[in-house]
């Protein structure tokens, strides 16, 4: 099979909100965008909708779906980690505008374990290197045990095969960096 990776635009909108209501329930991946883990608890599908609609009246098309045929199989929240306040308050991490934050990974369940989120992987660090993007993290839950849906940050195995190194870790989670290219701030695109 041959798959497609796009930049999250304008463009495939409609594809972004699809896959999400078939895929990834009623989160449209606003999670990071809010406060606190409580207030996303108590909001509903339409409010995290709503979220999401905001988010894109500002220009936040903040990760990249892959495609087999014109269907989006999978998404990648990515962006600037400076962006998500609450990512940085429960990882304790320093305010690095250079920095990016993988905070999200979906695989419509027809494709999981056929290494679609590892070839999803390869594209978006491909891109943000081409973009001047110097460095990135992820936060893989530890647990390997749980349920795909439940590992909605990517498997930490993904990220060891895609050479991002073991930063910190706790009881639940890990933190996991990739350098990539250095470029000088003034040079990334957002």
């Amino acid at each position: 099979m041959t798959y497609r990776v796009q930049a999250f635009n304008p463009g495939n909108r409609k594809d972004f909100f699809e896959f999400h209501s078939r895929v990834g329930g009623e989160c449209f991946c606003s999670a990071w965008w809010v406060d606190t883990w409580e207030e996303w608890l108590a909001q509903s599908g339409e409010e995290n909708r709503q979220l999401r609609e905001e988010l894109l009246k500002r220009g936040e098309y903040d990760g990249y779906l892959i495609y087999d045929g014109d269907k989006a199989i999978g998404w990648c929240q990515v962006g600037a980690q400076d962006r998500f306040g609450k990512l940085l308050t429960q990882f304790n991490l320093t305010l690095d505008p250079r920095t990016w934050a993988i905070t999200c990974f979906q695989i419509d369940g027809d494709y999981q374990r056929q290494g679609v989120a590892s070839l999803l992987l390869e594209a978006v660090m491909q891109q943000l290197s081409q973009k001047g993007v110097p460095r990135v993290v992820a936060f893989p839950k530890i647990d390997i045990s749980l349920p795909a849906h439940q590992q909605w940050t990517g498997p930490k195995a993904m990220y060891e095969r895609a050479g991002f190194e073991l930063v910190r870790e706790n009881q639940t989670r890990a933190i996991y960096a990739k350098t990539l290219k250095p470029t000088p701030l003034d040079q990334i695109s957002r």
